[in-house]
């Protein structure tokens, strides 16, 4: 896991500063090491952070057996040494997943990105051909951002914050991607809250040729539906995720697995520790309340004789963290779940560079509420126009019920679940807020029709997972210098449960259906019998806090605070007393605050 950049132009080894800035701003990403190759076309620089072949032979940039091309990467890829051997006549250096790409390109040219597995964002220089070819992996869990300098550079990086530092661009706010937070909570998975600066797409890659970009996809989301039965199903579950745990294993340094106590890290933890004695576990703990994940996390941990430890929330200022976290976040994210992330990832450097995360396990196995209530209203039915009208007519004089409400107020589930799940503000209260700009649809790589209730899953695979979930993990992972794995995302594995058939998921009244039935008997009575639980804390009772208080009062009703340049203040002080709405203003205002210099 590491950090990367690159600057591509006629004089590149002019650049020797800028691309000394771009890897020194994340230094985090790759304490180890920082280095930098230059051609005459080419700077790439790399921060490296040892998982894989902790000697020399590891570091990057890295050239290839010819010289002729050299890779940065960011990511690992898992299962590499089963590729080495099939690549056994290329004449390794060392034992790095890197160098196995390399060999791979020199079979392969572009191709080689149709079979490799993991998670990754890398750029290859090839020097013969004066071309750049980069690619992300299929879920987005690695970054990969772009933009063309003032000298017409082509500048790419792991953070948005490394092109800033290289001072080749002005960044110019997109205030249709504030629009899109405000609604979603985050910004669009394929684009940046700048409208110059640019996110390469999941399963894509670019090719710099002649100054032109070129971007394609090379994978898209399954949508056929898997034809086994039920017990079939489950045998090959079992089988493709023992062995996407047992790949995310191998490392050179210590491993060790997030156990929240929930089914899916509670399943993690259990295949591990069929492969890895003593296995490290941490779960994030509250003192009280509804939240308390321990004595479920510690049951499992018993059970597995794991070595484990609790991070204890002891109502440490949410102020001070709320700040210390937005001291790197590039953009915008609401999800109040970031603050313990961020501090369990704090916890785990301590002893850990790599960690297991059972994240995604909701998305592919249909474990969120709102799946099984829009299989619910989807099966009773969507009300037709005409009574939808009456309705909601009636809703106005009588209370006719959140049900028949949704029922009436959207056209079918795909419309309920792009419009009501996760949405914090609606078009008109963004309207009011000042942005007339149009809130940006989702351009997806297949068609939602609503008549398969995966394509809810698949919707959030691509959007929320990317734009939200991967992106929260990876940034706050890498501040704290640790690489997180998910498992569940191992390529196998997730594409043959993508394509299985809901009913082995979800449906009214049950989720996890397979997953359930696959690992029951490895849990505790109580964990099993568990709902879903989500790891966050009370945004509610956050408020309370004088210090928070005191900064929503600085940055919201400051007529002079910079996110004033872009909503209205009166329209602000309206949304102050609606907690979820007030944190994600909150959270806007301080990015604002921390960011208004590149702006100015």
């Amino acid at each position: 896991m590491c950090g990367i950049a690159g600057i591509i132009s006629p004089n590149a080894r002019n650049y020797t500063e800028e691309i000394g800035k771009m890897t020194d701003v994340i230094a985090y990403r790759g304490p180890d090491s920082a280095d930098h190759e230059f051609f005459d076309h080419a700077a790439l620089g790399h921060r490296r952070l040892s998982i894989i072949d902790l000697s020399e032979n590891g570091k990057q940039p890295m050239f290839s057996s010819t010289q002729n091309e050299c890779i940065v990467l960011n990511g690992e890829i898992y299962g590499y040494q089963e590729i080495k051997a099939k690549y056994s006549d290329y004449p390794y250096k060392g034992a790095s997943d890197t160098e196995v790409i390399l060999a791979m390109y020199q079979k392969k040219q572009e191709n080689l990105i149709n079979e490799l597995p993991g998670m990754f964002a890398f750029a290859i220089w090839d020097e013969k051909k004066q071309e750049l070819f980069c690619a992300r992996d299929r879920f987005g869990e690695k970054p990969f951002y772009y933009a063309t300098g003032k000298n017409g550079e082509f500048i790419f990086a792991s953070e948005i914050k490394q092109i800033i530092a290289s001072e080749l661009v002005k960044p110019e706010i997109d205030q249709a991607q504030i629009a899109y937070y405000l609604k979603n909570g985050y910004i669009h998975p394929h684009k940046t809250i700048y409208k110059n600066i640019f996110n390469l797409k999941p399963a894509h890659t670019l090719i710099l040729k002649n100054g032109k970009i070129k971007t394609q996809p090379y994978w898209t989301i399954p949508t056929e539906t898997s034809q086994l039965s039920l017990e079939e199903s489950i045998e090959k579950f079992r089988y493709l995720l023992d062995n996407a745990v047992k790949k995310q294993l191998v490392a050179d340094v210590p491993v060790g697995s997030f156990l929240s106590g929930g089914l899916d890290s509670s399943t993690i933890v259990a295949v591990a520790s069929k492969y890895k004695k003593n296995l490290k576990t941490l779960v994030y703990g509250y003192e009280s309340g509804d939240l308390n994940e321990m004595p479920y996390a510690k049951a499992i941990a018993d059970k597995y004789e794991t070595d484990h430890h609790i991070l204890l929330d002891k109502k440490q200022k949410i102020s001070e963290t709320l700040k210390e976290v937005y001291s790197y976040m590039d953009e915008p994210l609401m999800d109040s779940s970031l603050l313990p992330t961020h501090l369990i990832f704090k916890e785990a450097s301590k002893n850990l560079k790599v960690v297991l995360s059972g994240d995604v396990g909701d998305e592919l196995f249909g474990g969120y509420t709102f799946y099984k209530y829009n299989i619910d209203l989807s099966q009773k039915g969507f009300y037709p126009a005409y009574l939808s009208k009456m309705f909601l007519l009636a809703n106005q004089f009588k209370n006719i019920g959140s049900e028949r409400q949704h029922r009436a107020q959207y056209n079918d589930t795909i419309d309920y679940h792009q419009n009501k799940v996760r949405n914090y503000f609606t078009s008109s209260e963004i309207k009011n807020l000042g942005l007339n700009e149009k809130i940006p649809g989702q351009d997806f790589s297949f068609e939602p029709t609503g008549k398969d209730f995966n394509d809810l899953m698949r919707i959030d695979l691509e959007k929320y997972v990317p734009g939200n979930m991967l992106l929260k993990g990876d940034r706050t992972s890498m501040y704290n210098s640790v690489e997180v794995r998910i498992p569940f995302l191992d390529i196998d594995f997730a594409e043959f449960c993508i394509q299985l058939p809901w009913q082995y998921k979800v449906n009214k009244s049950e989720d996890k259906i397979i997953l359930r039935k696959a690992y029951s008997q490895m849990w505790t009575e109580e964990i099993a019998k568990r709902g879903k639980n989500g790891f966050a804390a009370s945004v509610n009772e956050w408020f309370k806090e004088t210090e928070l208080q005191e900064l929503s009062t600085n940055l919201l009703e400051n007529r002079e605070s910079f996110i004033f340049n872009y909503l209205d203040f009166n329209e602000v002080q309206k949304k102050l007393n609606q907690q979820l709405q007030h944190w994600s203003l909150l959270v806007l205002a301080l990015w604002f605050e921390n960011n208004k210099k590149n702006l100015l």
